[in-house]
């Protein structure tokens, strides 16, 4: 096997890609001037294992690259070794879901396409002796998601008796996943082994069809996309369709698995991470492809930064590439009257996805952001090696905006 197939081979041991990615070395092939801080690994859902993200990221340009799984950490220390072994810096973090019950914000459609009282969140720059202190949080999360993951195997079932098609959790959903070693099954996961199933045996026209029934119907250029798609993009085509048509029938509301969103600003400041609302933003057409047309935080966006305020978090993070300049505008000014830190990063969850974000070069402030975050994170991890470190720490968060070029200087060297 060639070290670039043992680097994306999910079912090898890390250090086995860590030594293909040793052979490999740095791929840079441009300036490496971009950044991007939301790369999605195996150990959530993605076609790149923690050492391949770090490889072709850094060969499309990047100069720094972060990990962003959800309700996961179990990649983060195969992602810092293979930063280290091609001389890239990188950050670490994750992405979760927390209940805004008993908040201003309850009852409301924040950022999740299918809950209210839901918000995507955040935890950036974890000190890296803190990891496991994140591990413990969310590793019994995980368990009661699958418990949740298990009902909607059954409703995909019941949906697809009719076409010989039925879903098993253990059989075809975990597999997929590296939950044997810290991952996260997501609702990409499930969706993914109905994929396989859709597709198993099938010409191409007839398992489109079966997409188009499924889903209630699709637009003919949606259908052509899936006909016409590259063999390496078609599967994860697919997938997009069923995640942004298919998920209203099977999804079954989340709660236990749920962080409640003050025990996650907790949990930011008890490690030293930066604790971030993950803005989307009103919908129109998606560019992944994986999310329909629909109203987000848009209407009430100024109760919402209130809110994050008084709950004490430090940042909020977007993606230029989902929003048009008036939103983005608008987002960057309450960032700056609520002192938040700006944190940006395309979401890479497909083969399809560009890790360089071109909707991001005008805002040059979020260079500067990120080579702050990536200061800020080897700071306190310093802090917590040296035995430093304390909750005081995180004090000198809210300030992070008006001390970039300090934490700059630190990230660069």
């Amino acid at each position: 096997m060639d070290n670039i197939k043992i680097l994306l081979d999910p079912n090898v041991s890390a250090e086995e890609r860590l030594s293909a990615l040793r052979e490999l070395g740095d791929p840079c092939e441009s300036d490496g001037s971009w950044v991007n801080n939301h790369i999605h690994t195996s150990y959530s859902f993605s076609p790149y294992t923690p050492a391949a993200a770090v490889y072709f990221a850094r060969k499309a340009g990047l100069s720094t690259a972060g990990i962003m799984d959800h309700d996961s950490v179990g990649g983060i220390d195969e992602f810092i070794k293979a930063g280290e072994i091609i001389g890239m810096p990188v950050t670490v973090g994750f992405e979760c879901r927390t209940s805004v019950k008993g908040t201003a914000l309850e009852g409301l459609r924040l950022n999740n396409p299918d809950q209210v009282s839901v918000a995507y969140v955040t935890l950036h720059g974890i000190p890296h002796g803190n990891v496991f202190e994140c591990e413990k949080v969310l590793a019994p999360l995980r368990e009661k998601r699958n418990e949740r993951n298990r009902k909607m195997c059954e409703r995909i079932s019941e949906l697809c008796c009719e076409y010989g098609i039925t879903l098993d959790f253990e059989k075809d959903v975990l597999p997929l996943s590296k939950d044997c070693e810290g991952g996260s099954v997501t609702e990409r996961h499930v969706l993914f082994g109905l994929t396989l199933k859709i597709a198993d045996g099938k010409e191409r026209s007839e398992a489109v069809s079966l997409v188009d029934k499924l889903c209630g119907g699709i637009a003919d250029k949606v259908k052509n996309k899936l006909l016409s798609a590259p063999d390496e993009y078609y599967l994860y085509d697919v997938l997009g369709v069923l995640k942004s048509s298919l998920v209203s029938k099977i999804y079954v509301d989340a709660d236990e698995e749920l962080m409640h969103i003050s025990d996650f600003t907790a949990l930011a400041k008890r490690v030293g991470g930066i604790a971030a609302y993950a803005y989307l933003g009103d919908v129109g057409e998606s560019p992944t492809g994986d999310k329909a047309a629909q109203k987000f935080e848009d209407d009430y966006l100024d109760l919402l930064f209130d809110t994050l305020h008084g709950l004490g978090f430090a940042a909020v993070t977007y993606m230029p590439s989902r929003n048009t300049k008036e939103q983005l505008d608008r987002v960057m000014k309450l960032c700056e009257e609520h002192g938040f830190f700006q944190i940006s990063g395309e979401d890479i969850n497909s083969p399809r996805q560009s890790f360089v974000c071109p909707a991001m070069a005008p805002y040059t402030h979020l260079y500067d952001a990120t080579w702050a975050l990536i200061g800020h994170e080897k700071a306190a991890t310093k802090d917590v090696n040296d035995g430093m470190f304390s909750e005081k720490t995180t004090e000198k968060l809210p300030e992070l905006s008006a001390r970039i070029g300090h934490f700059s200087k630190i990230g660069r060297n």
